[in-house]
């Protein structure tokens, strides 16, 4: 494929300005280790919001989403849709929780609520586990779908000569080693600019990435080949179009996305409460907690978690999903391993000069925005929660900044080597999502619970590996969540009353910063009796409710109006208008006294 100047024109013209904003934004990055991880805690809730959506838009998800298209139709992306229910859980019991905690990251938190060596050790381990070892397998992943992206866009791609490059052992093809080069780019502005830099090219690059997409599919539906939805209604058979899934007897059916009994609660049921996964850890973490961190105050940073639901699991898939079905008319004969690149090959086909260009950047502006926070996220683990508490207390911010900017150059080219080994994304989504699996429920209960401790959650962190190759050698996933699940659960309730509680002390300063409310901290409670508890937490769980009825029915009402069920659509509109009323009455009585 030839670009032509005008797109090479786009790409540089979108590589500079985001350069540009990197270097805006140095100097007051650079301030203090505050301002470098948390913005200076004044992110507006349309940023914060923004920049979530922006992260969980990598450059494999409308790869991936093609794929379970093509696989299942549109209820195969109910593989993702299930864990709105989490994030709607977090918007609103665990985002005012979260900024009013005042912490820097989300494993500092483990010494806010636990205490002694246990808490010591824990703040250590999930510090390296998620900013190094989780870390690098999500940015490997991330890096691999971009591989196969340029391999597809330039097949006969070379670096400086040559097909690939061996080095101690490793194989990198050239492909991988101009991501490589990218991600030194993102590397750099990351470095430089910090999280007031990332999130402002954030709200910048889903902008370029989401009209790239609208265009995409425009011009898709409008090829010959497609000829309109009237088109892929001819062309495509019914059950591709169904966006619920059908119960059946089969769990790996093709054809309507069919679900064994197991496998539709496993989803539903267990998944997202289970496990932890980047974007949707129960109770809310990683990259999500620090934007709600990050967050003005409490007010915004609920909003920001609300606009990220509503964003990501409504607005944002439709683009893909009309691709990914114009990909099944327009390539028939790509294989089952091939499908996902049909989204690339889409691009190729229909897309005149100029456009394209503007895909690529798009594509470009997915993978930085996602590895760019991975890397601020990352790297703040490993400086402030490891390095700085262990090593260097005392050291000065400007000496932190500069320790950080080191890091996030190492963490990189470790992400690079990991990528080398990858063969399959989709293996390194189900690992995560099972080896974390049990550890859901603590992360959730252990705000609104005083009895779990330290050992609760280091219990429920590692109890997967020791079941881990059992279970694969005699189940499959999601059905697998289920072995793991009850066995860490029930290892980390043993543990929880056979090992003693945080102390007193821990408690009572946790209580009197946070004040939850409920009876599981009902004996703390007693022992503070100026302090005013949360409450309302019945009108929580109805907000909870009609936050997922509302995120789901603009999801379908958008689908069926692009299918041409105008009434339908409109029905379910007009219902989503009645959640949104409803939503906003229960968080009009909300106690806001702690902003």
């Amino acid at each position: 494929m030839q670009l032509t100047f005008l797109d090479w024109g786009i790409i540089i013209v979108y590589l500079v300005f985001s350069g540009w904003i990197a270097l805006r934004y140095s100097k007051k990055a650079g301030a203090s280790l505050t301002d470098y991880f948390l913005s200076g805690r004044e992110l507006p809730w349309w940023i914060a919001g923004t920049t979530m959506v922006a992260t969980t838009f990598a450059a494999d998800t409308p790869l991936t989403v093609t794929e379970l298209v093509a696989q299942h139709g549109i209820a195969g992306n109910w593989l993702w849709w299930n864990m709105l229910l989490g994030g709607m859980f977090t918007v609103f019991f665990y985002a005012r929780l979260w900024r009013r905690a005042g912490i820097m990251t989300d494993v500092e938190f483990v010494e806010l609520r636990y205490s002694g060596k246990p808490a010591a050790f824990l703040r250590g381990f999930r510090a390296l586990y998620l900013g190094i070892f989780m870390n690098v397998i999500i940015m490997g992943w991330v890096n691999l779908a971009m591989v196969k992206i340029l391999t597809v866009l330039f097949p006969e791609v070379t670096f400086l000569g040559v097909r690939s490059i061996s080095f101690m052992g490793l194989t990198f093809s050239a492909a991988l080693l101009w991501v490589g080069v990218i991600m030194v780019l993102v590397a750099i502005y990351s470095g430089m600019a910090g999280l007031w830099g990332v999130s402002i090219t954030d709200v910048f690059q889903f902008t370029i990435a989401m009209t790239g997409s609208v265009l995409l599919a425009i011009y898709a539906l409008n090829s010959p080949e497609v000829g309109g939805i009237s088109g892929l209604r001819e062309k495509l058979p019914q059950w591709v179009f169904r966006m619920v899934p059908a119960m059946g007897e089969s769990s790996g059916s093709i054809g309507i996305f069919k679900l064994s009994l197991l496998s539709f609660i496993a989803y539903l049921g267990v998944q997202w409460w289970a496990s932890w996964y980047p974007g949707a850890e129960p109770g809310g973490g990683g990259y999500i907690a620090q934007r709600m961190m990050s967050a003005k105050d409490e007010r915004h940073s609920l909003f920001a978690t609300l606009w990220f639901n509503v964003a990501h699991y409504a607005l944002r898939p439709w683009p893909w999903i009309l691709v990914a079905l114009s990909s099944l008319v327009m390539f028939p004969e790509l294989s089952a391993a091939q499908k996902g690149e049909g989204f690339v090959m889409v691009m190729v086909n229909v897309l005149p000069a100029g456009i394209l260009g503007l895909l690529i950047a798009a594509f470009l502006a997915a993978y930085m925005s996602t590895i760019s926070t991975q890397l601020n996220w990352g790297t703040s683990y490993i400086i402030h929660d490891f390095y700085q508490r262990y090593f260097q207390p005392g050291a000065d911010e400007k000496t932190l900044v500069h320790w950080s900017r080191i890091t996030t150059g190492l963490v990189m080219a470790l992400s690079l080597i990991v990528t080398s080994r990858l063969d399959r994304i989709s293996d390194a989504w189900i690992f995560i999502l099972e080896c974390s699996a049990g550890i859901g429920l603590v992360l959730m209960l252990r705000w609104f619970w005083w009895r779990i401790n330290a050992w609760s959650e280091i219990t429920a962190m590692v109890a997967p590996f020791f079941i881990y190759p059992w279970v694969k050698a005699h189940t499959e996933f999601p059905v697998s969540l289920f072995y793991i699940v009850l066995w860490s659960t029930f290892w980390w309730v043993v543990v929880t009353f056979l090992t003693r509680p945080t102390e007193q002390h821990q408690l009572l300063k946790f209580y009197r910063r946070i004040h939850p409310g409920g009876r599981g901290w009902r004996p703390i409670a007693d022992q503070a009796p100026d302090v005013s508890p949360d409450r309302g937490y019945g009108p929580l769980f109805a907000a909870w409710i009609l936050g997922s009825i509302l995120v789901y029915t603009i999801l379908f009402a958008i689908g069926h109006l692009l299918m041409g069920n105008t009434t339908t659509g409109l029905i379910l509109l007009l219902l989503s208008g009645g959640m949104v009323w409803g939503i906003s009455r229960l968080i009009s009585v909300m106690d806001w006294s702690l902003e």
